[in-house]
């Protein structure tokens, strides 16, 4: 049975390339990620193709923020497609409006906290409030899951501290940011490994460019999901 708690970013320029490298990663993959980056490219199709012809979940990576009004019109909207994972800005206003907005539907909505690609001179520079960026991440996600969301999208070195928060019974934990050894680093400033991410409480975990640029990736997606079964990867709330 295919290992869902990997879900593969299909961040590619559009439905094609997305299709193509579902293709080749087979029966290996069974969760897969759109975001922002394919949504003029044929997105939503892809989404609908890979649920309805090939049987596999869904998770759109939207980061909704708006007024409490228009967000739960889109989550209605997009609610229609049976998606799996939809996430939204971890305000607790955005994420009661999605809440509302994807009504008897069964699609997890995900409160992002602070991006994995930000450190604090980045959060200094947005003009967020000073701290410890764990501190910042840990008083969000709580503040989310008080909300109504179903899970938080955080970087693997907060995923402990955020499983252990009283809020977080029941709830996700999907990260992305997760880098196996030696892979580059790319944009991410906050990773860990996916045996370690799995071992600190993760649920879900999100791999674009290390799966997406191999020679192989399909291998590159069996390599990964061997590390998550590994024991380094046993997960005491498992």
């Amino acid at each position: 049975m295919t290992d869902d708690r990997l879900i593969v970013a299909l961040d590619v320029p559009n439905a094609l390339e997305g299709l193509k490298l579902a293709e080749a990663l087979g029966d290996a993959v069974n969760f897969y990620k759109i975001g922002l980056g394919m949504l003029t490219g044929g997105g939503l199709a892809l989404a609908n193709e890979l649920k309805d012809e090939f049987g596999k979940k869904i998770f759109l990576d939207m980061k909704l923020f708006d007024i409490g009004n228009t967000v739960e019109a889109a989550v209605r909207g997009l609610s229609q497609f049976d998606l799996d994972f939809l996430t939204v800005h971890g305000d607790p206003h955005v994420v009661r409006a999605a809440q509302e907005g994807k009504g008897g539907k069964d699609m997890k909505i995900l409160a992002v906290t602070i991006l994995t690609s930000l450190d604090r001179s980045d959060l200094d520079a947005g003009l967020i409030k000073p701290g410890n960026v764990q501190d910042l991440v840990l008083e969000r996600a709580a503040r989310a899951m008080e909300a109504g969301a179903d899970g938080v999208i955080a970087s693997p070195q907060e995923a402990a501290l955020i499983r252990a928060l009283p809020e977080a019974e029941g709830k996700l934990i999907v990260t992305p940011g997760v880098r196996p050894a030696g892979a580059d680093l790319g944009d991410q400033k906050r990773i860990a490994t996916p045996a370690q991410a799995i071992a600190d409480g993760v649920d879900h975990i999100v791999v674009g460019r290390p799966i997406r640029n191999a020679s192989d990736p399909r291998a590159a997606a069996q390599a990964i999901l061997a590390e998550m079964a590994s024991p380094q990867a046993q997960n005491p709330n498992a």
